[in-house]
């Protein structure tokens, strides 16, 4: 399609009509129909999507546990895609170039956090399939300065979940700050977890892991880890740092405590269920830290794709038809997908 027909074209996408319960997909919280494309303002580019990850954090917009900030919005934050068209002002993409569209979708550029390096704590940041319409589309249309450049020479359905489940892994590691040749703990082994084990690998760590999910713990061992559990099993050996990728607040005590001395847990998920009670001999005493997990930067986001670049790490990858969007997400919720759900068209 060229770029001006691309830009008269309507397009099919997911909305989510009334948050709810997934499981169900006759009665579920997804509805599939076909809308006239946004129009493309300055610095935007318009995205046709070759396939776009599920994340868990689309399964909490989608069930009402992240309150919607637009009407019927479109979610997705992992869309890998060709370039069909470009606003005025744009020069860094061109007309067929892939293009990939992630979570962090704008910021004001003036607040301190802004100026400071730390644009993910900006009160107007703006995300992709929250705030304006996502993936979950046949097109997109996204600002192409928070857009990223992919490679060519891998497929577009292992690119998608770098642009969240490995971005946000990322930052969770860094603010977990692994020692060199330290234990990691990683309680919960989903699509991001799969990704931050082979980073944490890639760069001489050790890695546990923590999940409920057999086929989660198999995964775990055939990537490198050197120990496999349930998440409420005690770790081998006090850990040097942690990351808390299920939304399950119960978990937080049980990293904590698991902790080595000055060890860092970080929390990487949008959504966790109430914490209970620490008690602070047990928990923090001895320079224990916990930490959350905000979002990122682009330059989280272009140092990750840069490092996945050169370690190549195993996408497990489960595709979808697009179509079957809802089944996914449905999926996702059951703990039925080990590694990662991708949409791809058809």
């Amino acid at each position: 399609m060229n770029s001006t027909a691309a830009l008269h074209a309507d397009t099919g996408a997911w909305v989510v009509d009334r948050p709810g319960p997934v499981n169900d997909a006759t009665t579920g919280p997804l509805v599939w129909e076909r809308r006239p494309l946004e129009a493309l303002g300055p610095h935007e580019i318009l995205v046709e999507v070759e396939a776009c990850g599920v994340c868990r954090t689309d399964l909490h917009l989608a069930e009402g546990d992240l309150p919607p900030r637009a009407t019927r919005c479109t979610p997705g934050h992992e869309a890998v895609g060709r370039v069909r068209a470009v606003g005025t002002g744009v020069d860094g993409f061109a007309v067929g170039e892939r293009a990939g569209v992630a979570w962090l979708a704008g910021t004001c550029g003036a607040c301190g956090h802004c100026r400071n390096g730390r644009e993910n704590l900006c009160p107007d940041s703006r995300y992709t399939g929250w705030d304006r319409p996502g993936g979950y589309a046949d097109r997109l249309t996204a600002d192409a300065d928070y857009a990223y450049h992919l490679d060519e020479d891998r497929p577009a359905e292992e690119l998608a979940p770098l642009l969240c489940a490995g971005i946000i892994g990322y930052r969770a590691l860094e603010r977990a700050e692994l020692p060199p040749g330290g234990l990691l703990g990683i309680y919960g082994f989903g699509a991001s977890a799969h990704l931050t084990a082979q980073l944490a690998l890639a760069r001489g760590g050790r890695v546990a892991v923590f999940t409920r999910a057999p086929a989660a713990r198999r995964l775990a061992l055939d990537l490198g880890a050197e120990f496999a559990g349930d998440s409420y099993d005690p770790s081998p050996e006090p850990l040097a740092a942690a990351v808390l990728f299920a939304p399950v607040g119960g978990l937080v005590p049980v990293a904590l405590a698991a902790l080595d001395r000055g060890g860092t847990l970080s929390v990487a998920g949008i959504h966790l269920t109430d914490i209970p009670a620490l008690n602070y001999r047990r928990h923090l005493f001895q320079e224990r830290t916990l930490r959350s997990v905000t979002a990122n930067t682009r330059a989280d986001g272009a140092a990750y794709l840069a490092e996945a670049a050169r370690t190549r790490p195993v996408v497990r990858v489960r595709r979808y038809p697009l179509r079957q969007a809802d089944t996914a997400l449905a999926d996702l919720a059951a703990d039925r997908v080990t590694g990662v759900a991708v949409l791809v068209p058809g």
